[in-house]
Protein backbone atom coordinates (compact mmCIF):
# COMPACT_ATOMS: atom_id res chain seq x y z
CA UNK A 1 0.00 0.00 0.00
CA UNK A 2 1.44 3.34 -1.05
CA UNK A 3 2.11 5.73 1.83
CA UNK A 4 0.54 9.14 1.37
CA UNK A 5 2.84 12.16 1.76
CA UNK A 6 3.20 13.45 5.31
CA UNK A 7 2.00 16.89 4.23
CA UNK A 8 -1.35 15.46 3.11
CA UNK A 9 -1.75 13.56 6.36
CA UNK A 10 -0.91 16.63 8.41
CA UNK A 11 -3.54 18.70 6.59
CA UNK A 12 -6.14 16.09 7.56
CA UNK A 13 -4.93 15.96 11.16
CA UNK A 14 -3.33 19.01 12.83
CA UNK A 15 -0.91 16.70 14.67
CA UNK A 16 2.01 15.15 12.79
CA UNK A 17 1.59 11.52 11.70
CA UNK A 18 4.92 9.74 11.99
CA UNK A 19 6.52 7.75 9.20
CA UNK A 20 9.38 5.27 9.54
CA UNK A 21 12.45 6.92 10.98
CA UNK A 22 10.92 10.29 11.87
CA UNK A 23 13.04 11.63 14.75
CA UNK A 24 11.24 12.69 17.95
CA UNK A 25 12.39 14.21 21.22
CA UNK A 26 11.15 13.25 24.69
CA UNK A 27 10.90 16.21 27.06
CA UNK A 28 9.96 16.52 30.70
CA UNK A 29 8.65 19.93 31.81
CA UNK A 30 7.84 20.89 35.39
CA UNK A 31 6.94 24.00 37.36
CA UNK A 32 9.57 25.41 39.68
CA UNK A 33 8.63 26.52 43.18
CA UNK A 34 5.55 24.27 43.43
CA UNK A 35 5.26 21.21 45.66
CA UNK A 36 4.08 18.52 45.09
CA UNK A 37 5.59 18.69 41.61
CA UNK A 38 3.42 19.69 38.66
CA UNK A 39 4.98 18.02 35.61
CA UNK A 40 4.32 16.64 32.13
CA UNK A 41 6.24 14.38 29.74
CA UNK A 42 5.77 14.98 26.02
CA UNK A 43 7.08 13.63 22.73
CA UNK A 44 7.50 16.16 19.93
CA UNK A 45 8.97 16.00 16.40
CA UNK A 46 12.65 16.95 16.31
CA UNK A 47 11.82 19.71 13.80
CA UNK A 48 9.33 21.26 16.27
CA UNK A 49 10.17 24.95 16.72
CA UNK A 50 10.32 26.68 20.07
CA UNK A 51 7.20 28.61 19.09
CA UNK A 52 5.39 25.32 18.52
CA UNK A 53 6.84 23.96 21.76
CA UNK A 54 5.34 26.93 23.58
CA UNK A 55 1.92 25.87 22.26
CA UNK A 56 2.54 22.24 23.26
CA UNK A 57 3.53 23.25 26.79
CA UNK A 58 0.47 25.49 27.09
CA UNK A 59 -1.84 22.59 26.23
CA UNK A 60 0.06 19.96 28.21
CA UNK A 61 0.35 22.03 31.38
CA UNK A 62 -3.16 23.50 31.15
CA UNK A 63 -2.38 27.19 30.60
CA UNK A 64 -4.55 29.44 28.45
CA UNK A 65 -1.97 31.29 26.36
CA UNK A 66 -2.95 34.76 27.54
CA UNK A 67 0.47 36.01 28.69
CA UNK A 68 3.91 36.59 27.24
CA UNK A 69 6.53 33.86 27.28
CA UNK A 70 10.21 33.26 26.71
CA UNK A 71 12.74 30.44 26.57
CA UNK A 72 16.14 30.73 28.23
CA UNK A 73 18.81 28.52 26.69
CA UNK A 74 22.23 29.02 28.21
CA UNK A 75 22.87 32.77 27.86
CA UNK A 76 20.39 33.21 25.01
CA UNK A 77 16.67 33.86 25.15
CA UNK A 78 13.81 34.00 22.65
CA UNK A 79 10.06 34.39 22.86
CA UNK A 80 7.24 36.91 22.52
CA UNK A 81 8.08 39.77 20.16
CA UNK A 82 6.82 42.30 22.73
CA UNK A 83 9.93 41.44 24.76
CA UNK A 84 12.18 42.44 21.85
CA UNK A 85 13.54 38.89 22.06
CA UNK A 86 14.87 36.88 19.11
CA UNK A 87 12.31 34.86 17.19
CA UNK A 88 11.33 31.48 18.65
CA UNK A 89 11.00 30.03 15.13
CA UNK A 90 14.04 27.84 15.60
CA UNK A 91 13.74 24.03 15.47
CA UNK A 92 14.80 21.95 18.44
CA UNK A 93 17.11 19.97 16.17
CA UNK A 94 19.02 23.14 15.29
CA UNK A 95 19.84 23.76 18.95
CA UNK A 96 21.84 20.51 19.13
CA UNK A 97 20.82 19.88 22.72
CA UNK A 98 22.21 16.67 24.15
CA UNK A 99 20.36 14.13 26.27
CA UNK A 100 20.13 15.52 29.81
CA UNK A 101 20.38 19.15 28.68
CA UNK A 102 18.06 21.59 30.45
CA UNK A 103 16.58 24.95 29.67
CA UNK A 104 13.94 27.26 31.12
CA UNK A 105 10.50 28.14 29.79
CA UNK A 106 8.87 31.18 31.41
CA UNK A 107 5.20 32.09 31.10
CA UNK A 108 3.43 35.20 32.44
CA UNK A 109 6.56 37.23 33.04
CA UNK A 110 4.90 39.45 35.65
CA UNK A 111 4.66 36.49 38.03
CA UNK A 112 6.55 34.62 36.46
CA UNK A 113 5.80 30.91 36.12
CA UNK A 114 9.16 29.26 35.52
CA UNK A 115 9.30 25.76 34.05
CA UNK A 116 12.41 23.66 33.80
CA UNK A 117 12.64 21.51 30.69
CA UNK A 118 14.92 18.47 30.29
CA UNK A 119 15.82 16.54 27.16
CA UNK A 120 15.22 12.97 28.35
CA UNK A 121 15.64 10.89 25.20
CA UNK A 122 15.43 10.73 21.42
CA UNK A 123 13.40 7.56 20.94
CA UNK A 124 12.39 6.23 17.53
CA UNK A 125 8.96 7.32 16.42
CA UNK A 126 6.11 4.85 16.12
CA UNK A 127 4.85 4.75 12.52
CA UNK A 128 1.27 5.95 12.30
CA UNK A 129 1.36 7.58 15.73
CA UNK A 130 0.55 11.29 15.94
CA UNK A 131 2.91 13.83 17.48
CA UNK A 132 3.13 15.85 19.65
CA UNK A 133 1.75 13.61 22.37
CA UNK A 134 1.73 13.61 26.15
CA UNK A 135 2.79 10.30 27.69
CA UNK A 136 2.50 11.07 31.42
CA UNK A 137 2.23 13.79 34.03
CA UNK A 138 0.84 14.74 37.40
CA UNK A 139 -0.44 17.75 39.30
CA UNK A 140 -3.10 20.35 38.55
CA UNK A 141 -2.16 23.45 36.57
CA UNK A 142 -2.45 26.63 38.66
CA UNK A 143 -5.24 29.06 37.69
CA UNK A 144 -4.19 31.97 35.49
CA UNK A 145 -3.36 35.16 37.43
CA UNK A 146 -3.44 33.47 40.84
CA UNK A 147 -0.34 35.31 42.02
CA UNK A 148 2.50 32.84 41.57
CA UNK A 149 3.70 29.60 43.17
CA UNK A 150 3.40 30.68 46.82
CA UNK A 151 -0.12 32.07 46.36
CA UNK A 152 -1.16 28.96 44.43
CA UNK A 153 0.02 26.64 47.21
CA UNK A 154 -1.69 28.81 49.86
CA UNK A 155 -4.95 28.70 47.88
CA UNK A 156 -4.62 24.97 47.38
CA UNK A 157 -4.25 24.48 51.14
CA UNK A 158 -7.41 26.53 51.68
CA UNK A 159 -9.57 23.44 51.09
CA UNK A 160 -8.29 22.06 54.40
CA UNK A 161 -8.66 25.27 56.42
CA UNK A 162 -10.98 25.84 59.36
CA UNK A 163 -12.85 28.43 57.29
CA UNK A 164 -13.57 25.77 54.66
CA UNK A 165 -14.92 23.42 57.32
CA UNK A 166 -17.09 26.22 58.75
CA UNK A 167 -18.58 26.91 55.30
CA UNK A 168 -19.23 23.22 54.80
CA UNK A 169 -20.98 23.03 58.17
CA UNK A 170 -23.12 26.03 57.19
CA UNK A 171 -24.20 24.42 53.92
CA UNK A 172 -24.94 21.08 55.58
CA UNK A 173 -26.90 22.78 58.36
CA UNK A 174 -29.10 24.92 56.11
CA UNK A 175 -29.68 22.30 53.40
CA UNK A 176 -30.38 19.72 56.09
CA UNK A 177 -33.03 21.89 57.70
CA UNK A 178 -34.71 22.45 54.34
CA UNK A 179 -34.52 18.91 52.97
CA UNK A 180 -34.71 16.72 56.05
CA UNK A 181 -36.73 18.82 58.44
CA UNK A 182 -38.93 20.25 55.67
CA UNK A 183 -38.38 23.84 56.74
CA UNK A 184 -38.17 25.77 53.44
CA UNK A 185 -38.79 29.07 55.22
CA UNK A 186 -35.30 28.81 56.66
CA UNK A 187 -34.13 30.37 53.36
CA UNK A 188 -35.95 33.56 54.31
CA UNK A 189 -33.47 34.01 57.15
CA UNK A 190 -30.30 32.20 55.97
CA UNK A 191 -30.27 32.59 52.17
CA UNK A 192 -27.49 35.20 52.22
CA UNK A 193 -25.41 33.17 54.66
CA UNK A 194 -25.76 30.09 52.44
CA UNK A 195 -24.89 32.01 49.26
CA UNK A 196 -21.72 33.40 50.81
CA UNK A 197 -20.66 29.98 52.05
CA UNK A 198 -21.23 28.50 48.58
CA UNK A 199 -19.33 31.33 46.86
CA UNK A 200 -16.33 30.92 49.17
CA UNK A 201 -16.35 27.15 48.62
CA UNK A 202 -16.48 27.60 44.84
CA UNK A 203 -13.56 30.04 44.99
CA UNK A 204 -11.52 27.49 46.95
CA UNK A 205 -12.39 24.85 44.35
CA UNK A 206 -11.19 27.10 41.51
CA UNK A 207 -7.97 27.74 43.42
CA UNK A 208 -7.11 24.04 43.12
CA UNK A 209 -6.31 24.57 39.44
CA UNK A 210 -7.12 22.57 36.33
CA UNK A 211 -6.79 18.82 36.97
CA UNK A 212 -4.43 16.91 34.67
CA UNK A 213 -5.93 14.42 32.23
CA UNK A 214 -3.57 12.82 29.72
CA UNK A 215 -6.51 11.82 27.55
CA UNK A 216 -7.84 15.39 27.48
CA UNK A 217 -4.39 16.81 26.70
CA UNK A 218 -3.85 14.42 23.80
CA UNK A 219 -7.32 15.11 22.47
CA UNK A 220 -6.51 18.83 22.37
CA UNK A 221 -3.09 18.20 20.79
CA UNK A 222 -4.73 15.97 18.19
CA UNK A 223 -7.10 18.80 17.29
CA UNK A 224 -4.15 21.15 16.85
CA UNK A 225 -4.98 23.51 19.71
CA UNK A 226 -1.25 24.00 20.32
CA UNK A 227 -1.10 25.72 16.92
CA UNK A 228 -3.73 28.22 18.06
CA UNK A 229 -2.05 28.88 21.40
CA UNK A 230 1.43 29.29 19.97
CA UNK A 231 0.20 32.42 18.12
CA UNK A 232 -2.15 33.76 20.80
CA UNK A 233 0.65 35.71 22.50
CA UNK A 234 3.68 35.89 20.23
Amino acid sequence: MKRRPKQVLQEENPALVASDGDPVVQLKVWLLGVSPMVWRRVLVPADCTLRELHGVFQVAMGWEGVHLYQFRLRAARCGSWELSAPSPDVPLAALQLRKGARFVYEYDLNTPWRHEVRIEARPPSTPGKTYPTCTSGNGACPPEDCGGPASFMDGRDGMLSLDALDDLDTMVEIVGQVALERRPKIFDHDETRLERAVERSQARERAQGRPFSRRAVNSRLGRGEHHDLMHQQC
